[in-house]
């Protein structure tokens, strides 16, 4: 078993630990949370509070941390945890900045470390068959892809909390969501060359915005487009426009809640369509298994260096035009 601390106890770090908690290929040591209001929840859950993320990397028992940490803490907790030789699991954002992503993809494989990163997306089974059409050809030349991924959990925040500032969270839902997608996009595509964003404040009143919106350009040619928007009932959309097909998929599903399906329709013409429905799988779980399988030397980590960096130039970008008004070029 794989010995971890997880560094974060709120609303997704308790979500990873309760998939973390008697998982075969995990022992959990511990959590790190500097809000002793959390401790007796911690404790409650079965799990012992780690006395602070220096004493979690000082543990010759603990090989790996899951960072579930307010953004701008990932750099810093990156750099500790390599410097103590620790493999790293990073919820999404890995970075709020390019130049510091890039620092911590190359310090890791510098030292022969996992980096793993919470995109668990790429785990779903449509998702999954989706990628195995694109690379076989099956859409034909790939023409444009429109992805959201919206919701409302997030509504009851205050105003206080960092996930509404630009600082901690900026462009919107581009940090809770749309990473997500530019995530799937960059996996799809390859490099982006250009895109123009928008953000908006329709109801919540959050200084980041409530609403995000980005036309892309690739470097491959096609086109996409993307939303996120925090305040509205579920949906999750992939549609893919291709020479030969479109296929759309649907989620009535989200990572982080069992149950639901997701449904793919493939269309060649009006009398030639099909329908696959796919039942909801724990994603998120097997990301972190493929974490686990990296670090035992088993297969490598499904996420390149390249897609790793690449993910958050483009967030800087969706940054710098949502602010400017103008389209960037990367």
């Amino acid at each position: 078993m794989i010995g971890v601390a997880l560094v974060g106890y709120g609303w997704w770090g308790q979500h990873i630990a309760r998939r973390l908690k008697g998982h075969t290929e995990f022992d959990l040591r511990g959590v790190v949370e500097p809000a002793a209001a959390q401790h007796d929840a911690i404790r409650t859950q079965g799990l012992s509070v780690l006395e602070s993320y220096e004493a979690a990397l000082a543990d010759p028992s603990v090989q790996a941390v899951i960072l579930t940490s307010p953004n701008d803490l990932h750099d810093m907790q990156i750099a500790l945890a390599v410097a103590a030789g620790k493999h790293v699991f990073c919820e999404k954002p890995l970075s709020l900045s390019a130049a510091n992503a890039r620092k911590s993809v190359e310090s890791c494989r510098a030292a022969g470390l996992v980096l793993g990163i919470g995109h668990e997306r790429r785990f779903e089974p449509a998702i999954l068959a989706l990628r195995k059409m694109l690379d076989a050809g099956a859409l034909g030349t790939v023409m444009h892809t429109e992805m959201a991924f919206s919701h409302d959990k997030l509504i009851g925040l205050t105003s206080d909390s960092w996930r509404t500032t630009k600082a901690f969270a900026p462009a919107a839902g581009m940090t809770q969501m749309g990473i997500h997608l530019t995530d799937l996009l960059i996996a799809f595509y390859g490099p982006v060359a250009s895109l123009h964003a928008f953000t908006a404040s329709r109801s919540l009143g959050w200084e980041t915005g409530d609403v995000v919106t980005v036309q892309l350009q690739f470097k491959a040619g096609m086109t996409a487009t993307l939303q996120a928007i925090l305040h509205t009932p579920h949906f999750i959309r992939t549609h893919v426009f291709g020479s030969d097909m479109w296929v759309e998929i649907r989620n009535a599903t989200h990572p982080d809640t069992p149950g639901g399906k997701a449904t793919m329709q493939r269309y060649r013409n009006i009398d030639d369509t099909e329908t696959e429905v796919f039942d909801w799988t724990d994603s998120v779980t097997a990301n972190l298994e493929a974490f686990g399988a990296a670090i035992r030397g088993e297969a490598p980590y499904p996420y390149s260096d390249f897609e790793l960096l690449h993910n958050i130039e483009v967030l800087d970008a969706i940054v710098r035009s949502a602010e400017t008004g103008e389209a960037v070029r990367l």
